[in-house]
Order: C-alpha cells, then structure tokens, then sequence
C-alpha cells in the first residue's frame, strides 16, 4: 500500500521547503545534493515511496511518524540553508592567479537537481531535457496542479505547432506562476530555492530537449549545474518576467554586464546578482523607516554620505562635504556642519528644463578632476555641482549621473506621454490611476539594478546603457518604445460603453467623455486601451509609429497579463527588439567611423577661435535675425533681400559687395598713416595662462589638441561618409541622393532663380515659428537618422618605411622582374 502524504498549496515564503513533499504513485523524488571537496561527508535529502512497499496502516505510530517528519523537515531546511550559501574558493594555478574561465568550477558546493519522473518527457520533437522536466515540475506544483494536468491544460489552449515546442511548454508553465504576483519585486526571490529553480528554467528554455547522446540525461536521473551557463537568448527571455529583475530595452545590455568575457551567465553570477539586489532594496527601506521618516511621499533611492567617499558641493571656488540624497522627485544636500545641525537643501526634479551632465571640477576652475556631475535647471537658475570621490576611478560618478538622468528622464516621459493628473478621462480607463506609479516603479527598479552592478564591479563603459528610459532617449527608435510603455502603464479596460460607429473629429477637439471612437485607440495585446486624447507627443504620428501600431493587432495563443506571453512576444517586446536590430546597425557604423579616426594632430585651439571671431560674430548674428528675437530688425532685412530678388538686383550684389569691401581697406588704411587707430589695432591677443600655474598650462594646452583632434576626426569622418556616398560604398543611399540631385537640378532648369532663392530664404526664416517647429524637428531627424546609417569608407594605414629600406625593395622587385623576363625569353 502506497504511503499518502497530504500536501497543501505552496505559499511563497516556505516555497524551498514544501515543494519537496509530494505524493504520487509513481516514484517521487526532488532534492539538491551536496558535495564537499574538503569533507568526505555528504549530505543528501531524499524522499521515495515505491509501489512494491507494502505498509500496513496499524503498524505505523502516528507520535513515531510524526516526529521522524519533524527531523527530516528540520535536517532539510538545514541543508538547504547551507546549500544556498555558495561557498567561494579561489582557484590558484601555478602563477598565481585566479582561473576566470570556469567561475562556477571554483565553488566549493556542487548543485545536483533530481526530477520526479511524474510526467511523461516523450514530446513530438524530442525527449525533454532534465532541467526542463524539472522546471515544468515544480513550477506545477506552485501552481497547484500536477504536471500532467498542466500538460494538458497547455494542449488544450495552444495550437499543435506552438505545443509541439517544448519551450514554450516551460515558458507557460514559469510564466502562469509569475503572473500571479503583481509586486514591484517578486517575493519568491528571497527563498534560495527559487532563485535557482529561475537559474534551471533558463537551462531548460535554452536547452529544452535531451541528448539522446547521453544515456544518463537521456534515462533522467540527476544532473549538475556546475559549469553550465545561461545563454543571451534565455536570459532575455525568461530574466524580464520576474518582477524588478531585468526590462526589456536594457536586458540585452545587463546580460553584457553580468557575462563580461564569457559566453554566458553562470549560476554563481546569478546568485550574486540576485542577493545584491535584495540588499538594495532592503537598504532603501531601511533608510525610508529610520533616517527619513519626513520624506514619506518620497521614494528614496540613492544616499551618497562616507568619510572615506565624501560628497563635495562645489560653490564659488570652495568645495562643501555633505550627505547627497536622491529621491524619485528631488536631489536634497545636507552640508556637514562642525557646531548643529543644518538644514538640507532641495533641488526639484520634476520640473521642465532641468539637463544633467559630467563635469570636470576643481579649485578656481581648473578642471583638475574629471569627478563631477553639474545639475541645472533650466537658464538664469543655480547650477548645483557635484563631485563624487571615488579612488577607484569614476565608477560612483558615472552610477550617480545615470541615476539622476533616469529620475529626470523619467518626469519628461510622465509629462510628455502620460494624462495629467487632473484628467477626467483617467476614470474611463480601469487602472489608468495607477500608470504614474507603475512608471516611476520601471525606472526605481532600474536604478536599484545599476546599483546591484555596482556592487559587484560588472558595470559597461556607460551605465546609461543600464536604465531604460535614459537609454531609450537617444536610441533609434525610442520614442517607439516609450509608447509602448505608456501603453503599458496607462492602458485598461474601458470602463465607460465604448461606440464602433466612427464620427469625424475637427481639428483641436477631442472624443466626448459619454461616447469614446473605439478606432482612435490605441489597444495593447491583452485588450487594454491607451485613449488617443492621451497621444500628445509628435511621435505618434510618425511612419515609424504607425506602420508598428498597424502591425500590432495579432493576437498570440495565450497572453497571461500584457507582460507575459507565451509563444509570442509583448508589445514592448517587439518594440525593444527594433530599438535593438537599429542600435546595432549604428553601433556597427559607429565602429566603422572609430576605426577611421586618427590621432596626434596637435595645434593651438584658442589662436584657431581667435582667428574665426569675426565669422562667429556674424553668424551668432544672423541667427538672431533667423529666430525672431528683434522683429524689426528681421523684419527690415527681408524688406531689403526680397527687394534686391525682385528687382533684378542680384547680379550687382558681388560687384557692390567688393566695391564696399575695398572701400573699408582703403579706409582703415589712411586711418592707420594718421595713427588714429592706434599700435594695437589688427593684431590677434590671446591671453595665456598665468606663469606660476605649470599644471594649468599642461591642461590648456592639452585641452586644445584634444578639441582639434576632435574636430579634425569628425571632419574626416564626414568627408569619408561623403567619399562612400559618391563612389556607391551604400548603392542604396548613393541612389536616394542621384536621385534628390536630378530633382534639384530639373527644379532649377524649369523655375527661375530668384523664386528659388525667395522661397530658400522664406524656408529659413520660418523654421523656428510655431506654425513649422515640429515638422522641420521632425525632418531633421529623419535626415539625421539617414546619416547615421551611412559607413565610413575603409583607411588603411601603411606600416612606416624609411627611403633606405625603400629603395632596396625597390632594386630587388626589379632584378625579380628582370630574371623573370629572362626565363620567359629562353622558353620562347
């Protein structure tokens, strides 16, 4: 008789505990066997009940039982409390250092998972894998059900194509236990268990199906984690669907951060990953309860206060340590004060205007530490200038400006794609309130992440890379991906009768609050609705956006929540997967125009900006006269030029304009023989730096051969770009500018000039008025977006030969040539 253990439904907080236990009449056994390479000693925790026991019910003492349960119980926690403490050892090989290639290889603990056996592992195109069944497994039980029953809940909703992949069969099965917790950060990530039952998930998704190769996976019996590594693929998959560990724009970039050299991402990585999150969100509530209490409508995030690691505040030459703090609304700075308690001081960070950026600071304005971050908002306010001191390199500096730029980021996005607070139409759409707090969830979850990386040292060059909205504000196409996230945030169900009859909107009106156009929505891949009242950012109506919302209506076979789809991908999913394809393509191009620049151009960058002043002068002033800023000055000078094109009068204009220009030399050259002009007059001043100041010089100077290089880089660049259109390096781009130029030139042959030119200087003065702001910003981008795509044709730099070595290749070619003209000669 087969020994029946009740079992109850899985609770998150004993999850590593109970899901051991089950009752089945085939074998049943899952556990996690460890083994010491300093200790013969071994600890194994196993659970069998076998059909060919047979029990008798009055032989068995239930006070007997029940303590033997409570000893297995209380030795299992106790192992796996162990188990999840990986045990770290440094692996020294002959010259000392530590061997990277293997970081799971230098644990000391050995994983091995077991599978029950209860459910069938035969699939259509193939057996599946150990980590696969194990993860189907368990992931049912937390479920509630059995993994046969769940087996055929999947067939019975999916289609035989999608069920036939085993993938997706794990992907519904992890999946419909996510999508049970809507928390900022799922709690199960505290238990160890699960933690490494996600590591398994990622190992089945990736590899879903047995080596038939392999007779101990094939016949599934146990296996090690030990050595194995998650793939890219699997992590950006399975790692986004666990609430507060990845999102979908940057989950490609913290894969990079996570793996470094290696191909993939090892369980002890994972582990580490994991931890150091829960230890940031653990200290942001610690802070928020003990040291904050005033700051309870404030979300706090970062708090920059170390002796070893001060916060300076630089001020008028004079650099103040203090206590920074970052919330998710405001920066507020304490200075340290020797006698009280001073008052910090508060800068708003959801206002319009504010700009962050990296800033070189020191002493009189020097710029001696590349250490600082300058946060401003908006001209004629206070700047506040921050140093971060990090005698590791800028690390802290780079985190905290990328933070900062998240949280002001995050206020544009809220303001430019979100419904204002006050939006009646918020109550037509359930759950639309909550949008706000789900974004400013998105981007505090982010930089909780950043700062798990932090900690561990696996940051990339750029931590913007790391937080998504930051990120998404100067990638391609990411303004196609905030819109999906504003559907994210903000769409719901409707809550007020929505009409399918159309009507037709004028211009400036929106829908009425009674009777919504159910066409104007847009509507996310559960169904929820994002109202077009809602759409007031100009990329809404871009090729881009539409083309993507007219291609987004297909529905996959099972949508758990709008974050959680099997078999198919999410809206912001697709979204970040273009923001991906075009990155790379302007990474590549990017590497392309690297490779192109050359260094050590020196020259004298304050002689060069000395000499370009007049023509500065001119055109700071032309551009005023371009944006409006006299109106009776613009207003007078296109009088003057429309006259001169309407009159006929352009053909005197060069003549005048030399006759004028010989006139003023002729001029200021008898005011120089009076000597009314004085001995200075027409000599170039520049004024160096002072004498006992060596370093400041040394950075001068060092400062204007790096602006030259730069200069002279980007103007090589832009020639190489132009050589690659004319020569066809990109037929597809040298046939879209053969073409613009056969159309200007037809336009010129048909239409006089002085129309052209009338409507050239018609289209200048009328780029920055209201009327013509957002198309003109709209075209330029898409030219922009044009010249990015467009290589760099390939340099190759030659190896450097004297004129001695020169020459004597030279003579041996030639007597080369020579024998070789004889040989010739003698066959003939």
């Amino acid at each position: 008789m087969v020994l029946s253990l009740p079992v109850t439904q899985l609770k998150a907080s004993d999850f590593g505990l109970n899901y051991l236990i089950n009752s089945n009449e085939n074998i049943s056994k899952f556990g996690y066997l460890s083994t010491r390479s300093a200790s013969k000693h071994k600890l194994r925790f196993k659970l069998v009940g076998a059909q060919r026991d047979r029990w008798k019910l009055n032989d068995i003492d239930p006070k007997t039982l029940q303590e033997r349960m409570n000893s297995w119980l209380s030795k299992t926690q106790h192992f796996l409390s162990e188990v999840t403490l990986p045990l770290v050892k440094t692996a020294q090989s002959g010259t000392g250092k530590p061997d990277t290639g293997n970081e799971a290889g230098t644990q000391d603990i050995e994983d091995i998972f077991m599978a029950e056996g209860i459910i069938p592992s035969s699939m259509p195109n193939g057996n599946l894998s150990l980590a696969a069944i194990v993860s189907i497994e368990q992931f049912s039980r937390m479920n509630g059900l059995s993994g046969k029953r769940m087996q055929k809940i999947f067939k019975a909703l999916i289609p035989k194509p999608e069920y036939d992949d085993a993938r997706n069969l794990v992907e519904y099965c992890c999946f419909r236990f996510l999508s049970r917790d809507a928390s900022d950060l799922h709690p199960c990530l505290k238990e160890h268990a699960f933690q490494r039952l996600m590591f398994i998930t990622m190992l089945a998704w990736e590899n879903p199906y047995s080596d038939k190769n392999n007779s101990h996976a094939y016949a599934l019996t146990k296996s090690s984690v030990k050595g194995k590594l998650v793939g890219e693929e699997a992590f950006t998959r399975i790692a986004p669907a666990i609430s507060g560990v990845a999102d979908h724009p940057t989950v490609h970039n913290l894969f990079k951060a996570l793996a470094c050299d290696e191909p993939g991402i090892s369980l002890r990585v994972w582990l580490t990953y994991i931890n150091e999150l829960l230890k940031v969100h653990e200290g942001r509530r610690s802070y928020q309860i003990h040291e904050y209490p005033q700051l309870s409508d404030e979300r706090i995030l970062c708090v920059g206060s170390s002796r070893k690691r001060p916060v300076l505040k630089w001020e008028n030459n004079m650099a103040w340590p203090g206590k920074l703090t970052l919330t998710d609304k405001a920066l507020y700075f304490e200075a340290v004060k020797f006698k009280g308690q001073n008052d910090p001081i508060r800068l708003d960070l959801t206002g319009p205007g504010l700009d962050v950026k990296k800033v070189k600071v020191g002493p009189f304005n020097s710029g001696l530490f590349d250490s600082g971050v300058a946060v401003s908002s908006g001209p004629g306010t206070q700047t506040w200038v921050l140093e971060f001191v990090d005698l590791g390199g800028e690390l802290r500096r780079d985190v905290w400006h990328a933070s900062i730029s998240e949280i002001i980021t995050l206020h544009k996005f809220l303001s430019e794609y979100g419904p204002d607070d006050n939006d009646r139409s918020l109550s037509q759409v359930f759950g639309s309130q909550k949008g706000k707090q789900k974004a400013t969830t998105g981007a505090v979850n982010g930089i909780a992440r950043l700062q798990a990386l932090q900690f561990m040292r696996k940051l990339l060059d750029d931590p913007i890379k790391l937080v998504q909205l930051s990120f998404l504000q100067n990638a391609p196409h990411g303004d196609l991906v905030f819109q999906t996230l504003a559907v994210n945030y903000w769409g719901g169900p409707l809550v007020v009768k929505a009409t399918d009859a159309g009507y037709q909107r004028a211009e400036g009106t929106i829908p009425s609050e009674s009777a919504l156009d159910i066409s104007d929505h847009v509507f996310d891949i559960d169904g929820s609705v994002y109202l077009r009242k809602w759409m007031r950012s100009p990329s809404w109506v871009s090729s881009a956006s539409i083309s993507f919302w007219k291609h987004s209506s297909s529905r996959p076979a099972v949508v758990l929540n709008k974050n959680l789809v099997v078999a198919d991908k999410s809206l912001i999913e697709r979204a970040a997967g273009i923001c991906k394809q075009k990155y790379q393509a302007v990474e590549k191009t990017q590497a392309t125009i690297d490779a192109a620049k050359l260094e050590g151009i020196p020259s004298n960058i304050d002689l060069f900006k000395e000499l370009l002043l007049p023509f500065t002068i001119t055109a700071r002033n032309f551009d005023k006269l371009r944006r409006w800023e006299e109106p009776h000055l613009t207003v007078s000078f296109l009088a003057f030029v429309y006259t001169i094109i309407f009159r006929n009068l352009l053909p005197y204009v060069f003549p005048v304009a030399l006759i004028v220009l010989a006139a003023c030399m002729l001029t200021l050259k008898g005011l120089k023989e009076q000597g009314r002009l004085g001995r200075s007059f027409g000599k170039v001043t520049i004024r160096d730096q002072p004498p006992s100041n060596t370093i400041q010089k040394i950075i001068a100077v060092k400062d204007g051969i790096r602006d030259v290089e730069y200069f002279l880089q980007n103007l090589n660049v832009t020639l190489l770009k132009l050589r690659t259109i004319l020569l066809a390096g990109q037929p597809q781009i040298t046939t879209e500018v053969a073409l613009v130029f056969l159309m200007s030139a037809t336009i010129l042959l048909i239409i006089p000039f002085k129309y052209v030119l009338a409507f050239v200087l018609c289209d200048l003065f009328t780029r920055e008025l209201e009327f013509r702001r957002e198309m003109v910003k709209r075209f330029l981008n898409f030219l922009k977006e044009r010249w990015v795509t467009v290589p760099a044709a390939p340099v190759i730099v030659l190896p450097f030969e004297d004129k001695e070595s020169k020459s004597v290749n030279q003579k041996s070619q030639t007597g080369k040539n020579a024998i070789r003209n004889n040989a010739e000669g003698l066959e003939t």
